[in-house]
């Protein structure tokens, strides 16, 4: 078990978007940190107070988190001063990224010294079968998005909460660093072999009751050429019964991708729909969810009003409005 509470570590995140898991712990388990720590240069900030590696050992902090998603998950040179210092100040590190700490010889040794614990969560620690597609029982909604980072971890989240408050069944089924850090549990899917990944979403939404909902946290996006594949793998080893499109109307281009624009939300709902009818016959869309943080209140209520016209859903803002109306759209099923 990762012990709390953490202060998370910004480094020097070289946006806001850098820093999303951060950001996820904040919003979702706030009583889970006590503080951010960044270094000069950082452009990240998720509104906790900033603490040195002192302060924060002395309101309680017990692991250091690194709250940063950088493009490749590399843990640099810069950031390793920090964390074997906070190892010789007693705090266990835990991170979500590719670069392991575990494989990273001065951290382990740093770690062996000091008697404290590093927590890779990006690490699979079951051996996940082939998918083969048999029907399971209970019910499932994956949040597909137009692009990456675009706030489906935040609708899963606020979907399982709106469910739970009108008496429905649902479990939020966690398949990154940062649902796993928030939750405990769950699959690290882009950490998963190719061939067993969607069979690692079949064993995490496993057979349940028939009124139950799995609320898949979604990855990537069917536009994005770098990470489409792990998308995929959600679509058909979820076989989802609902789908939800995600989507942040104000990007210039696909994250990290200058050159590829944003697909339209029609364009993903026509696909992940298609896709998603191979192993669900019955899948359908049943909403839209839209990361509005760009936007003054009138400017985003004018463009769900302008979505929900357009494609004939409810499209709603879940973490500035609540997931109600998306919930209500899945109970109507």
């Amino acid at each position: 078990m990762i012990q709390t509470p953490y202060l998370l570590f910004l480094g020097d995140a070289p946006d806001q978007l850098s820093a999303k898991v951060a950001q996820g712990i904040k919003d979702w388990r706030p009583d889970n940190a006590v503080g951010q720590f960044r270094m000069e240069g950082c452009k990240a900030d998720v509104g906790l107070t900033d603490l040195t590696l002192q302060e924060a050992k002395d309101a309680g902090a017990k692991t250091l988190v690194i709250g940063v998603a950088n493009r490749g998950g590399v843990i640099s040179q810069a950031w390793k001063e920090v964390l074997i210092e906070a190892l010789g100040m007693g705090f266990d590190l835990a991170s979500g990224l590719h670069n392991l700490l575990a494989e990273e010889g001065d951290l382990v040794a740093a770690s062996q010294v000091s008697g404290q614990t590093l927590h890779d969560v990006r690490v699979p620690n079951v051996q996940y079968p082939i998918a083969d597609g048999t029907k399971r029982s209970g019910k499932r909604v994956l949040a597909v998005g137009t692009d990456c980072s675009v706030g489906k971890m935040y609708t899963a989240l606020a979907l399982d909460e709106a469910m739970r408050e009108k008496g429905m069944k649902s479990t939020f089924r966690a398949t990154g660093q940062t649902g796993i850090l928030i939750t405990g549990s769950g699959v690290p899917l882009d950490a998963v072999i190719a061939d067993f990944m969607a069979g690692a979403v079949e064993y995490l939404t496993p057979d349940n009751d028939a009124d139950h909902w799995d609320i898949i946290e979604g990855q990537g996006s069917l536009f994005h050429v770098s990470y489409s594949g792990v998308t995929m793998a959600l679509i058909h080893g979820g076989q989802p019964d609902a789908l939800i499109i995600c989507h942040e109307p104000t990007r210039a281009h696909m994250r990290g991708l200058p050159g590829y624009k944003l697909p339209s939300m029609q364009a993903v709902s026509d696909m992940a729909l298609t896709l998603a009818r191979v192993a669900n016959a019955g899948c359908q869309v049943v909403g839209i969810s839209v990361n509005t943080q760009h936007m003054s209140e009138e400017e985003a209520t004018e463009y769900l009003a302008k979505v929900e016209a357009e494609m004939g859903l409810p499209a709603v803002d879940p973490f500035r409005q609540g997931a109600a109306r998306l919930a209500d759209a899945i109970a109507a099923l």
